[in-house]
């Protein structure tokens, strides 16, 4: 294994080029968008805004994957995927709360924004990722415990924050009272709290493919050579430190991006729910190119592990973070779907719940999942304002 060396500070600059580009664009964007508009037309000022903060986001997401992965090689599995998937969560809860505690959030944004990660996790990723395994191998495999242990905890999770809130009597519409909101974030925390118990110590083999237990953590040779090369030059603690400076700047980057695309929509007259759509879809790509990158190697166990982890943790942790939000604030705070979105989300437990009942996959099943994401986006352009009420 090799050891870690101090790098000259020229040459760490060189490297974390995307952090001092992410710095200098959350300083000066007000300052320039609003030149822009002196002497150029707004569409135009709209435009090449939400373009070049996609582009910021987009190397400082992927930033943040790279010193998640480094740590990934040192912490091994499922400790490393772990990592990953907190780090990638937390820039996504952290823009919501933002957003609310600002006061500047709609009460659906949370519930939105969950729903969004679902369908984009549970059939556009893993449809892909299942596509991509059963073309290039025709079957693979995966532990069949750890992944029903995520489901045996993304389901009831899904039903009680998302479904049950439109048919409980005792506050009205899609809302929780308030001890129902406090038995919310105290379940949903502690239900967490076990199944992370359960991954990292009690009985970590679960979330382990069988070609994988008992051997040392190290990538697969496709991926060696960046992984080493991280490894060699920095220290665990650097990585840390440089994926929590990475994750400051990228909240309000992702936050102007949100009140950006509420203008782009405003002004073209596109669907309500796209905005929240595409910002979900751009802090899940790094999570998704990981993904897809360990299924075309082989790797469907980590591959499932960081998507399983992802909506799962999505879940359980947003749902406390707005609820105490709401309590502290008195904002109201709708969980519960709609009609049609009630009916998507349910279909898609219920079809992830059987691809996932044996421990082999194959091209089918990422059709089935792909089949359903395309209906989720038909539903989203059908009706513009499927997902506020």
């Amino acid at each position: 294994m090799k050891t870690s060396r101090k790098l000259p500070m020229g040459r760490l600059l060189l490297m974390e080029w995307p952090l001092l580009v992410s710095v200098a664009t959350v300083g000066s964007s007000l300052w320039l968008r609003s030149a822009w508009f002196d002497f150029l037309p707004p569409h135009l000022v709209l435009a090449g805004s939400m373009l070049g903060l996609v582009f910021v986001i987009m190397i400082s997401a992927f930033s943040v994957v790279r010193h998640a992965e480094a740590l990934a090689v040192r912490l091994g599995e499922p400790l490393g995927t772990l990592v990953l998937t907190i780090a990638v969560t937390g820039i996504e809860v952290m823009m919501i709360t933002a957003v609310m505690s600002a006061g500047r959030g709609q009460p659906g944004t949370a519930r939105d924004a969950m729903f969004f990660v679902v369908m984009i996790v549970l059939n556009g990723i893993v449809g892909v990722v299942l596509l991509i395994g059963g073309l290039r191998y025709r079957e693979q495999t995966y532990n069949l415990q750890g992944i029903n242990a995520f489901l045996s905890l993304i389901v009831p999770l899904a039903v009680l924050g998302l479904i049950l809130p439109n048919f409980t009597t005792s506050s009205p519409g899609p809302t929780i009272s308030r001890p129902h909101a406090a038995f919310a974030i105290v379940m949903s925390l502690g239900i967490y709290a076990v199944f992370l118990a359960i991954q990292t110590s009690v009985h970590r083999h679960y979330f382990v493919s069988g070609n994988e237990k008992g051997q040392s953590p190290e990538p697969p040779h496709g991926k060696a050579g960046m992984h080493d090369r991280h490894a060699s030059v920095r220290t665990a603690p650097d990585h840390a430190t440089f994926l929590i400076t990475y994750l400051l700047p990228l909240v309000l980057l992702s936050k102007m991006l949100a009140h950006l695309m509420e203008d782009v929509i405003q002004v073209t007259n596109a669907p309500l729910p796209l905005g929240g759509f595409l910002v979900a879809a751009l802090v899940l790509s790094p999570e998704s190119l990981t993904a897809v990158r360990a299924a075309w190697a082989n790797e469907l166990q980590r591959s499932l592990n960081i998507l399983l982890s992802s909506a799962l943790a999505t879940i359980a942790l947003t749902i406390p973070a707005v609820l105490t939000v709401g309590l502290i604030t008195g904002q109201t705070i709708y969980l519960g779907l709609n009609s049609p979105n009630m009916i998507m989300l349910s279909l898609t437990l219920l079809v992830s719940i059987l691809t996932f009942s044996t421990p082999r996959t194959n091209i089918l099943l990422g059709a089935v999942h792909l089949l359903l994401f395309l209906a989720y986006l038909m539903l989203m352009f059908e009706e513009p304002g499927i997902v506020v009420r």
